[in-house]
């Protein structure tokens, strides 16, 4: 029988590229592999189907399934996962030397909606007290003028920025006091003095973090087409089975100390140090090994009022 032949997009990661390379292959399917930048994915997938399987915005899964879409379903690949303490910004001259002294602040983002924005803000109300409504939110492009949406409740006082202002600006000119970006702002590129991190040791903060709450934030997940599950129950299994071939491959080729895989001088001591943290098995894939990720996430976008409700391991992924 000749293999079935499946379009998949994701994104060129370490952990993909046995999978784009073809040195891991799912058992009886020939992937059409197109890499793109993980938003374009999502646009493609979510808006368009063009793809079979592909790699997702948890945030944008999540609220689909809660709002009754049934168009996809979850495989619990974790392709993308990051801790966002050091994604949060401050002027230098605003005296925010600690996360509560967000509160009533004005605060920059592009998406409020967005997996990295969802942790934080979690992270934020119930670690530190601050909820998203006892913020003034700036909404924006972060480099370009761009169209935004913005969530009807939960969130308090919500600015858009004008056509002619990004983010960036308002940040440089002192319109805002602080910056929550997914994205690295060029003013922090270019070592503009009037920008800081609000977690200066962000590292530190991150590994306590996960010691206190066993939380490794995961931003992307893959999906892939209902009706493919439907027609071929199997798929997803197989699918499965070569995206943790694919990550154990590269995970393997990171503790070498023949050639170093990536250019990092000292990156066996990275290795070593997160093994330390987060166990020998770091970057876990899995519906019940993540439950906990899983269920908080879900539980934030119900808090912040941008999900119905948590819909549960059982509405996110495929059974079996």
């Amino acid at each position: 029988m000749a293999n079935l032949k499946l379009k998949l997009a994701c994104w060129d990661y370490d952990r993909t590229r046995a999978l784009i390379d073809g040195r891991v292959e799912p058992e009886g399917i020939d992937l059409e592999i197109s890499v793109m930048r993980p938003r374009e994915a999502f646009t493609r997938m979510f808006e368009r189907e063009e793809f079979d399987i592909a790699e997702v915005s948890l945030a944008s899964y999540a609220r689909l399934k809660a709002e009754g879409d049934e168009r996809f379903v979850g495989i619990p690949v974790a392709l993308s996962r990051m801790f966002r303490h050091s994604c949060i910004y401050v002027r230098a001259d605003a005296g925010i030397t600690k996360p509560e002294d967000l509160h009533e602040r004005r605060v920059g983002v592009v998406q409020l909606d967005s997996t990295g924005l969802v942790f934080v803000k979690g992270m934020l109300a119930h670690d530190y007290g601050v909820t998203p409504d006892q913020v003034q939110w700036v909404v924006g492009g972060l480099e370009v003028p761009e169209h935004v949406n913005v969530p009807a409740r939960g969130h308090g006082a919500i600015e858009v920025l004008g056509p002619q202002e990004p983010l960036s600006a308002a940040f440089e000119s002192g319109r805002i006091d602080a910056l929550i970006s997914n994205h690295i702002p060029s003013l922090f590129l270019k070592g503009a003095p009037q920008i800081v991190r609000l977690f200066q040791d962000y590292k530190v903060v991150e590994q306590d973090y996960y010691k206190r709450t066993g939380l490794f934030p995961i931003m992307h997940m893959v999906a892939m087409r209902a009706d493919l599950n439907r027609k071929e129950p199997h798929v997803a299994a197989r699918v499965y089975e070569a995206f943790c071939q694919a990550r154990n491959l590269a995970i393997t080729d990171l503790y070498d100390t023949d050639a170093l895989r990536l250019a990092l001088p000292w990156l066996i001591d990275h290795v070593e140090e997160t093994r330390r943290v987060l166990g020998r098995d770091y970057w876990t894939y899995g519906a019940e090994a993540n439950r906990k990720v899983w269920n908080a996430f879900c539980d934030y976008q119900v808090e912040q009022q941008l999900s119905p409700r948590n819909v549960g391991l059982g509405g996110l992924f495929v059974a079996g």
